[in-house]
């Protein structure tokens, strides 16, 4: 059955590389729009987006993210989860309104939540256009210069980043993990079918070595286990959060 839609999920990689070439405005608007039509909780829409052409913001970006991709490609989008303007239209409506809820843990992984669905319909617009991008969570290196570069207020706080353009590469489609390891049937299954996992690291095995750019020896569970095992790096996500107002029910 042909389903242009599937075909292009399923063809999902992430690009680095971007050829020359900017996104226009009326690119841009279709793909605000394609993230505007996510799914959002409770019809909220807790969530801004920053587009980034300054030259000195895009190297703040760069510093952060040690990725100089984020000046070369066709836009950057800054998706930012943002219970501040909710704050603001609550306070026109009602100087005296409690907002108490928007500092609550449940408003801010909703506002994670609605980014992460934003993003995510943004990048298959894009990818069903001809584009293709990388999403750059390597933004928490510093969340705290990410705050102050883009003067984020009380109640919002920078989830994700979004590379984006016309790719100037074609890499391979990465493996995922066989469904019968991550999908069960009404109650949670704690028992991993270790053989299974065992063929999924010799295809990503595979995958790293015969791979174009950037070949190498490496799997799965090795890169689980070099990953998960390290002494944490981001530390200051807690903290910033707390900063900008967060987490305090």
């Amino acid at each position: 059955m042909d389903n242009d839609i599937l075909e292009t999920l399923l063809n999902h990689r992430s690009v680095r590389q971007f050829k020359q070439q900017k996104l226009n405005d009326a690119e841009i608007n279709q793909l605000l729009k394609a993230a505007q039509q996510a799914s959002t909780s409770q019809f909220e829409q807790q969530f801004s987006i920053i587009s980034v052409t300054d030259p000195k913001k895009l190297q703040v970006l760069a510093d952060v993210t040690t990725y100089d991709l984020v000046k070369n490609a066709g836009h950057y989008f800054l998706f930012i989860a943002d219970q501040h303007r909710n704050e603001q239209i609550l306070k026109h409506l009602d100087s005296n309104a409690d907002t108490t809820n928007l500092h609550s843990t449940d408003k801010l992984l909703a506002s994670i939540h609605d980014v992460d669905l934003a993003l995510q319909s943004m990048f298959t617009a894009a990818e069903s256009m001809g584009m293709g991008g990388v999403v750059m969570g390597s933004i928490y290196n510093d969340t705290d210069k990410i705050i102050d570069a883009f003067n984020l207020p009380q109640l919002t706080f920078p989830v994700l980043g979004l590379a984006l353009g016309y790719p100037a590469e074609t890499p391979e489609v990465k493996p995922r993990i066989t469904s019968s390891i991550i999908h069960y049937d009404n109650v949670y299954d704690d028992e991993i079918d270790f053989e299974k996992l065992d063929t999924y690291d010799q295809l990503v095995h595979d995958y790293y070595a015969s791979r174009k750019g950037n070949p190498r020896e490496e799997s799965f569970t090795h890169h689980l286990m070099h990953d998960l095992t390290k002494s944490p790096v981001r530390k200051n996500i807690l903290p910033a959060l707390k900063r900008q107002g967060f987490l305090k029910l």
